[in-house]
């Protein structure tokens, strides 16, 4: 099983002092190399969730193991050594360094993991996405769509066992939508990652073999959802 998680918790403090609920998860595990999509409404905990897993943020409670490590149970720094060398993190908004150039954003990928620079890959996976002829080029020079598939490329630069993408086609128009999920799909099975990809977009979840609503998994937010909205059909 390539990702674990049972009876995971997550809650924040408010300034009032009391405790916001966001998680609580029985169970929910995907199979190694497999891909699955995540769907459901703003605030039903997708982001957070994804921030759990990967280490970025401790749940209240619970077990998380990706490969059979409970990342849960690591400290803040082996948390950080973990996610670099075994998770590809596709951000929503990129997260490019704009003083670098696509391929130096790729290579530091490389670096977050302790790995030796190893340019010739970078240049491989930015030629996979498409992009070997703007590798000198910085974000700004880019577009949007080109600067998502160099967040693509940079999530794969350690050969992670697992890719985590976070609504990778809300800020790319409707015509590159499609190109960048075929562009992950694509990419993650040439490479046997597995994949949990986070999205309201309906029109992506029908891409997918595996849908699962975090509204119906997630407990918090099935408790605030109106009775007629929970259902456990995997897509709407």
């Amino acid at each position: 099983m390539a990702l674990f998680l049972e009876n995971v918790k997550k809650s924040y403090r408010e300034p009032d002092g009391r405790m916001l609920r966001i998680l609580d998860i029985p169970s929910f595990t995907v199979s190694r190399g497999e891909q699955m999509l995540l769907v459901g409404p703003s605030g039903c905990g997708k982001t957070t969730l994804l921030h759990v897993i990967a280490g970025i943020s401790c749940p209240d409670r619970g077990v998380i193991r990706i490969d059979g490590i409970d990342v849960v149970r690591l400290s803040e720094a082996a948390r950080d050594r973990f996610r670099a060398a075994k998770i590809g993190y596709v951000f929503q908004t990129f997260n490019l360094l704009p003083a670098f150039t696509a391929l130096e954003n790729v290579l530091l990928g490389m670096t977050f993991a302790r790995n030796r620079r190893d340019r010739k890959r970078a240049e491989e996976l930015l030629e996979r996405v498409g992009l070997q002829h703007r590798r000198s080029h910085k974000p700004a020079a880019l577009s949007v769509g080109e600067q998502q598939r160099v967040a693509v490329a940079r999530a794969l630069a350690n050969r992670p066992s697992l890719i985590l993408a976070d609504e990778p086609t809300a800020n790319v128009d409707r015509a590159n939508q499609q190109h960048i999920v075929d562009l992950i799909r694509t990419t993650c099975r040439e490479e046997q990652v597995t994949l949990v990809m986070v999205t309201h977009a309906m029109e992506v979840a029908e891409q997918f073999e595996r849908v699962d609503r975090l509204d119906v998994i997630n407990r918090v937010a099935r408790a605030a959802a109106p009775v007629d909205e929970v259902t456990t059909e995997a897509v709407p």
